[in-house]
């Protein structure tokens, strides 16, 4: 076949493909554009999840009105002009080919003005212009898209349920008010509210907004600066897990982008925090010089590049890790009150890939949940918005508080007098996070029970020594000296083929941690010494570990090998469940965990404690109405 230059209406939507992938996608460039203009609000109205039509309308400044059929042409920009300005980028949309992409494939139309005189209209078809005349002079912007995919039928094929493509534009809505608390934005979907923020620049009202008033009340602050980065944002407390990554949020100079190291560094900032497979809820906004993103690596600007990546890495984990061991993380068992009502922008969780399951989606309404409560929390730092929703919820409980106070001060006399021993002089107070503990016994030789003032403890045996031995072995295997031990008997190790030709790659790399592979004919090596730090009988797991890294990774990580190793050697050694503790053994252990740097979970991120306050247990038993 000869070569021919396509036509325009065709390069046009083989690039709108790029760029237009489904409703959400028009919903979010065009929200990027009234955020480049200025706007302080914005509605978004959606029919038949955006297939039908979306509406959505600003008030930022608007396009003059001889330069409107400009920004429908291929390619068309005000926000970049020169090479120079593509590694400076200070806006949300920069490509130029959002406009016009949208355009080809649907029926749209545009009004705008500046405020200062009539506007412009016009309406276009598959990217045509079939008619043209003024609007009001009221400033800002509407566009109204129709008909979505109506020329392209078989990209129209495609799209999902009207539930999962809904789904899609609220996770955008949500992302978009998470990145601009300082935007009132206003959606609605067949008529129904999907999201409503006040534009007041609190994020944690927004949060509210998107999560619901539980979860933003056990969300906190984080503020970091360096050099390079400022990081302010909130991260949910360790109890509160999703099982999707999808629920950490990183926001770059205003713009929401995904970014693998960013979740890496979130997830190690929770550290040993998180149970296995769970994901923590974090916003963060990260402001930096622009020079220093390149956002111009994906056709959608979803991702990122950042030339000072590890410093960022590095920062993001010390925050978190740092803002961690500043709290008390004990989780409260409390039950949740059922919320007056379900809010319809609620069914829609924040998910960027397939939507959640029904399940996740009201876990937080059907299920009982832990609250975690800070030593130092007092209700004046919880912002009014919530101090006002709490009150509502407890207000049926005030007066029965104040009929019961005088019991409760006799009870806690009586349990301070006679329930709990004298503090002998080998045991005297020492710093820490977590509170005395008095054992009164065990629970199916697995559980520890004990006591204070605040009420009734549990605790994991085993997770609570796990907790105290990673800690040891974890110090003891930190910074051994660099040596090496010569074996009596080499140890043989078959590999793969696969592993064969990445030993022989890695032969440097292995050598500098330690292992000296000697080739042993065909697929086999020989290793005749290891660094004296190897845990004993875990030499050979050690070994094929650093190998599995290299492979996935590229590299070998030696300290987090040896904090894997100390995690082993934690769980192996440590007390198992149906193993009966005497009086005294179960102090000490209590008296270990709260010398430990973090006594709330074990080192797979299982919780060791949990607290039954006093005010619960009455209310169980009625003596409190």
């Amino acid at each position: 076949m000869p070569i021919e230059q396509m036509p325009d209406s065709l390069a046009n939507k083989i690039a709108a493909g790029e760029v237009v992938e489904r409703p959400a996608s028009v919903v979010k460039e065009i929200m990027e554009n009234s955020i480049d203009a200025g706007a302080t609000w914005i509605r978004i109205d959606v029919h038949e999840a955006g297939l039908s039509e979306m509406r959505i309308v600003d008030n930022g400044s608007g396009i003059a009105a001889e330069e409107v059929e400009k920004a429908f042409l291929p390619h068309a920009t005000s926000k970049i002009s020169t090479e120079t300005d593509l590694f400076h980028v200070k806006t949300l949309g920069f490509r130029g080919e959002a406009l016009a992409s949208i355009a080809s494939v649907s029926k749209l139309s545009v009004q705008t003005s500046q405020g200062d005189s009539a506007g412009a209209a016009l309406e276009l078809e598959g990217g045509e212009i079939v008619k043209r005349g003024k609007s009001d002079a009221r400033q800002g912007t509407e566009i109204v898209v129709r008909d979505l995919f109506y020329n392209t039928p078989a990209r129209l094929k495609y799209m999902k349920s009207l539930h999962t493509e809904l789904g899609h534009i609220s996770d955008v809505l949500n992302r978009m008010a998470l990145a601009h608390p300082e935007i009132r934005i206003e959606a609605t979907h067949n008529g129904k509210g999907l999201l409503k923020t006040s534009g007041n620049n609190d994020m944690l009202q927004v949060i509210s907004q998107v999560y619901g008033m539980s979860v933003a009340r056990q969300m906190s602050p984080v503020e970091y600066k360096t050099v390079d980065f400022t990081i302010t944002g909130y991260v949910a407390k360790p109890e509160v897990t999703r099982a999707s990554r999808n629920y950490m949020s990183t926001i770059i100079n205003g713009r929401f982008i995904r970014n693998v190291v960013l979740n890496k560094a979130i997830i190690e900032g929770y550290h040993t925090l998180l149970p296995i497979g769970r994901s923590p809820i974090v916003i963060l906004s990260i402001e930096m010089d622009s020079i220093l993103v390149d956002v111009n690596v994906h056709p959608a600007k979803l991702e990122a590049r950042f030339s000072k990546e590890k410093e960022l890495y590095e920062a993001v984990k010390d925050m978190i890790q740092n803002h961690f061991r500043k709290m008390t993380l004990i989780p409260e068992v409390t039950k949740k009150p059922e919320p007056k009502e379900k809010s319809e922008q609620h069914a829609f969780q924040f998910e960027t890939n397939p939507a959640p399951s029904f399940q996740e989606k009201t876990e937080e309404v059907n299920q009982t949940e832990t609250v975690i409560k800070e030593n130092n929390a007092s209700q004046n730092e919880i912002p009014a918005f919530l101090r006002d929703e709490s009150k509502a919820v407890e207000a049926d409980t005030t007066q029965q508080d104040i009929t019961v106070e005088q019991e409760e001060k006799t009870s806690e006399k009586l349990l301070n007098e006679s329930s709990f021993p004298p503090r002998e002089e080998e045991y005297p107070e020492k710093q820490s996070r977590v509170p005395m503990m008095y054992p009164i016994g065990q629970l199916q030789g697995t559980y520890i029970m004990a006591q204070n003032e605040n009420g009734l403890y549990m605790i994991d045996q085993h997770a609570a020594q796990e907790r105290v031995k990673y800690e040891f072995f974890k110090q003891k295997l930190g910074k051994p000296i660099n040596e090496s031990q010569e074996l009596l008997i080499p140890m043989t190790f078959d590999f793969s083929k696969k592993e064969a030709i990445f030993i022989e790659e890695a032969k440097e790399t292995l050598e500098k941690a330690g292992l000296f592979f000697e080739p042993f004919g065909n697929q086999t090596y020989v290793i005749r010494s290891h660094p004296t730090w190897f845990p004993a009988g875990l030499e050979e797991e050690i070994i094929r570990e650093m190998v599995d890294q290299f492979i996935r990774e590229s590299t070998v990580n030696v300290e987090k090998i040896r904090e894997e190793a100390a995690t082993l050697m934690s769980c192996k050694r440590s007390i198992k469940a149906n193993h009966y503790l005497t009086n005294e053994e179960m102090f000490q252990l209590l008296e270990d965990l709260r010398n430990t740097t973090d006594p709330f979970t074990c080192p797979h991120g299982r919780p060791i404690i949990v607290h039954f306050s006093t005010y619960e247990l009455e209310k169980m038993f009625k003596r409190i109405m």
